[in-house]
């Protein structure tokens, strides 16, 4: 199946109450007619919204363990994807979670190895070993079709297992979607402060999203990060697909998700652009959205 073009597809949806647009690029149940039937105030749930202490562990016997926080519940379930550096307690992943109470769906949140309450050492991490993460949740924890919810790098991640598990992913929503993000952001480095990283061995980062100013990343961590990257070339999903993105995103532009909106084989995607929002997009209109967004695909999915 061959990528649409995006400007022979794309049909611009304005929503001057919500100050996003959504960008269709394909055929599927009218998108325009979702976002008149959604409402103008946060949904009831979201201020019950509180971080809880309990999680549970998956063994893995040559790997790390894995903390994890599951809901049993009805098909399809939902798999929140952190983003870099993040664990499974933040607002998105707990929002999420609420839904998802209210409906009744399965659901489950994780810790990557090395992060948060899972086993292993931050400073040996990668990008591969956070994808064999994702694919253990999926093929050890999770039951019967599943949603991916990927944010900034877990976006990129999701893109990876619904490659790789393509019987059991059955749509995708990117939040910031930062696909070979930290190896673009190294790219736009000069010859020079490239050369000093490769001497130090780290890249000291900027980012107004760490208390310290710079997030401190492993030279080695970029370097194979290089062997995910998945822009370059078309990409082998195609389930239906929405992209979130802030357009005052200043650490992955929102061109990005554009990007890997053309990539994909699917036909059926969305960019949904939110004027006014940053990278985290974790403010109340972000989350509504997000949740909105999830429980479309969730009717979509149980009429097909």
């Amino acid at each position: 199946m061959a990528v649409m073009g995006m400007a022979a597809v794309a049909a611009w949806v304005p929503c001057r109450s919500w100050g996003w647009a959504a960008v269709s690029f394909g055929p599927h149940r009218g998108l325009s007619a979702f976002l008149a039937r959604m409402p103008q105030r946060a949904p009831r749930w979201l201020p019950a919204c509180r971080q809880k202490a309990s999680f549970s562990l998956l063994n893995r016997p040559d790997l790390p363990n894995l903390a994890y926080k599951r809901l049993k519940g009805k098909s399809p379930g939902i798999i929140f994807i952190p983003g870099y550096l993040s664990n499974m307690n933040g607002t998105k992943a707990l929002a999420i979670e609420e839904f998802c109470k209210s409906l009744g769906h399965a659901y489950i949140r994780f810790d990557y190895s090395g992060i948060g309450n899972s086993d292993g050492n931050l400073e040996e991490s990668t990008v591969g070993k956070w994808r064999k993460d994702v694919l253990s949740i999926i093929d050890d924890l999770a039951e019967g079709p599943q949603i991916l919810v990927g944010s900034s790098l877990g976006g990129w991640l999701m893109l990876h297992a619904a490659v790789a598990r393509p019987e059991k992913v059955m749509a995708l929503i990117g939040v910031a979607t930062a696909a070979d993000g930290l190896v673009t952001q190294f790219n736009h480095l000069s010859v020079e402060q490239k050369k000093e990283v490769e001497m130090k061995g780290v890249w000291s980062m900027p980012s107004k999203y760490h208390e310290e100013g710079v997030y401190n990343v492993q030279y080695s961590f970029i370097k194979e990060a290089e062997h995910h990257c998945l822009l370059h070339s078309p990409i082998p999903v195609d389930c239906p697909i929405r992209l979130l993105h802030g357009m005052k995103d200043d650490v992955v532009p929102w061109h990005t998700s554009m990007q890997v909106a053309d990539r994909v084989l699917s036909t059926d995607v969305d960019v949904i652009l939110r004027k006014h929002s940053d990278h985290r997009m974790k403010e109340k209109a972000d989350i509504q959205l997000l949740v909105y967004t999830i429980d479309d695909l969730i009717d979509k999915l149980s009429v097909n």
